[in-house]
């Protein structure tokens, strides 16, 4: 309820009128305390303002939202390479001849040189030359490849590929000059213990010495003990007493070959059921990296404890919409695992429930891409410019180089691989992509409430040309519309330079709640070139909403109002002890007017000068507070 206060030298606090002594003093109380400096001075002991210092995004991608220092080495998205303080370009990838117009299905190196199934026609890649070769081997009955290994079998090496028609399963092998198929169900293959072994779709497991260059009999061994179709791999590792073993991947967890009583042993690993569950399965380093739709899990077995943890790209906030999709391979690597993730969607149909009509949704939307993890974090090695899926990769020395390939939109790339230094600074012959773009996360500054004022970004950068450029924008309050500030084009090499918000002629700054970043590199012809970017800082303000305190003396000499001294000091006593805030004015401002000078506060302190005996006059020294 409004109270109108329209006496000089008068105030009403909880619906009572007091009299004061002189005049009402009121202060802005709504600023934060000063800041403390131990030690050195840092850039963030301005008095007046703040810096938001982003200068190392090793920790990867996935952070949308960021309210903690502890993940400012974290971004939302970036195609930039992440595995050095400075942001750079990608590498380059290269795309291969063209080979026949078909899906490939399986890449497998053999003898140092890279081999290809498109559809059921096996082929290899000439490096020299940059040309798929014709026809090596045609996979029986129009079979499409699901698996490729290489072993050596009593003093051969061999090139394995198992194959089936969604009806049939078979595998097809090659001993460096003649091709030959195997009728012998095989779905998943693995070389172990001088035998070559294979699991069919049912579970069951089969391995074949291959004696005198020919596979012999083949013995069953284990069967899983699932329904028919769970299998989703077959590979090698160490068991939990670090012994070499089989293991195989299926829908609902990992099992456990026993050699000795020939069966599978479940492990601790176990999942929900899901179709693409653990396929394409690596070890890599100490552990077991494990695909489950779009996580990743690190599954670490030893003799007295296993240890399963979720390790992303999936973590925190996760991939952007049309980045999500499948992980169906780890690809391991000297410095990362690679996850090579299907960014497409299978077909849907949407019933029309209103016409009785159905639609088909088309399958192909989304973006494939290849993630590297490094254990610190996650980064986007390449990203498919068609909305098809990456269908294998691998990590493969043919052609005495170390490179990364894989299979998208029925053309081969590949992307050299450094095996030890990373720094672009110390490396003359890593080549570049053409682009790249970077998005900081959402940053508030741990406060969501409180209006920012962003009143400079400074920028720390190398290696910029009239070719080599790099473009500053930002974006405010989960907007995601970029306003840029600058494209660096001009500048000399090694470069501090500090952009006033918005622009140089208009230096008010520019309020946010929530504010990201933007950085789009890029090169010119010359791929041996690359921008850097060393830092990104953010000078800002956080200021709060206004709110006042006010200051005054009582005068409890008189009656006023109607209530003797002892009365109002009765009043007092219970505002200063109130729970609630009181309402408090000072002014008789229209009733109708936009502001209406009215006050919730709290007494924040008393102080009181009064007589002693009877007499109950005296003053109050009262300060309020907004909270």
């Amino acid at each position: 309820m409004t109270t109108l206060v329209e006496k000089e030298n008068e105030i009403s606090l909880d619906g009572v009128r007091y009299r004061i002594k002189g005049n009402l003093e009121s202060v802005l109380a709504s600023v934060y305390a000063a800041k403390v400096v131990i030690g050195d001075t840092t850039r963030d002991s301005q008095p007046r303002s703040s810096v938001l210092a982003v200068s190392d995004q090793r920790g990867g991608i996935g952070m949308f939202k960021s309210e903690a220092a502890s993940t400012v080495d974290r971004c939302w998205w970036s195609t930039c390479s992440l595995r050095h303080k400075s942001l750079t370009l990608p590498r380059l990838a290269t795309a291969t001849a063209l080979g026949p117009a078909t899906n490939i299905q399986i890449l497998v190196e053999y003898n140092d040189i890279v081999y290809g199934t498109y559809d059921s026609s096996v082929r290899s890649y000439d490096s020299p030359s940059d040309a798929w070769s014709a026809q090596l081997h045609l996979l029986p009955s129009s079979s499409l490849a699901t698996d490729a290994v290489v072993a050596r079998l009593d003093g051969v090496v061999y090139l394995f590929i198992a194959h089936n028609n969604g009806s049939a399963y078979g595998y097809s092998y090659f001993n460096g000059t003649s091709w030959a198929n195997g009728d012998e169900d095989a779905l998943y293959m693995a070389w172990w213990d001088h035998k070559i072994w294979a699991i069919d779709n049912t579970g069951q497991l089969r391995f074949s010495t291959f004696a005198s260059g020919s596979p012999g009999s083949w013995s069953n061994d284990a069967q899983l003990p699932l329904p028919d179709g769970y299998v989703t791999g077959l590979f090698t590792g160490k068991d939990s007493n670090g012994n070499r073993a089989l293991f195989a991947m299926t829908k609902v967890g990992l099992f456990v070959h026993d050699f000795i009583n020939g069966e599978f042993v479940p492990s601790e690993f176990t999942l929900p059921r899901h179709k693409d569950n653990g396929r394409g399965t690596a070890r890599w380093r100490d552990s077991m990296y494990i695909p489950a739709g779009n996580s990743v899990y690190r599954y670490t077995d030893g003799a007295s404890t296993a240890v399963s943890v979720l390790v992303g790209p999936d973590k925190d906030d996760g991939l952007p919409s049309d980045k999500r999709g499948t992980i169906k391979k780890m690809v391991p690597s000297h410095n990362e695992l690679f996850a090579i993730l299907d960014g497409t969607t299978a077909p849907v149909t949407v019933d029309m429930y209103a016409s009785g009509e159905s639609t088909v949704i088309d399958p192909d939307i989304g973006f494939s891409s290849i993630l590297g993890y490094n254990e610190l974090g996650w980064e986007v090695t390449w990203l498919g410019t068609a909305s098809k899926a990456i269908t294998d990769a691998i990590v493969s020395n043919a052609y005495d180089k170390y490179r990364l390939w894989w299979a998208q939109n029925e053309r081969v790339y590949f992307m050299d691989l450094p095996v030890d230094i990373v720094n672009p600074d110390q490396i003359s012959d890593a080549q570049y992509a053409p682009s790249a773009t970077h998005e900081s996360p959402w940053f508030n500054m741990n406060q969501d409430e409180v209006t920012k004022l962003a009143m400079h970004l400074d920028e720390i950068l190398s290696g910029i040309t009239s070719t080599e450029t790099v473009t500053l924008s930002y974006a405010l309050d989960l907007n995601e519309t970029y306003t840029e500030v600058k494209k660096f084009d001009d500048q000399p090499s090694d470069t501090h330079i500090g952009l006033p918000l918005p622009s140089a002629a208009d230096q008010e700054g520019v309020p946010y709640y929530w504010f990201k970043y933007k950085l789009d590199l890029a090169r010119g012809s010359d791929n041996t070139k690359t921008p850097q970017v060393h830092s990104t800082t953010l000078v800002y303000r956080k200021k709060l909403a206004p709110k006042n305190g006010f200051s005054f003396t009582i005068d409890l000499h008189e009656d006023h109002d109607g209530k003797s001294p002892s009365e109002m000091r009765e009043c007092l006593a219970r505002a200063v002890a109130s729970e609630k805030k009181l309402l408090f004015t000072y002014r008789a401002d229209d009733i109708n007017s936009d502001v209406i000078r009215e006050y919730y506060v709290d007494v924040v302190s008393a102080s009181h000068l009064e007589a002693t005996g009877r007499n109950e006059r005296g003053t109050s020294r009262v300060s309020l507070v907004e909270p």
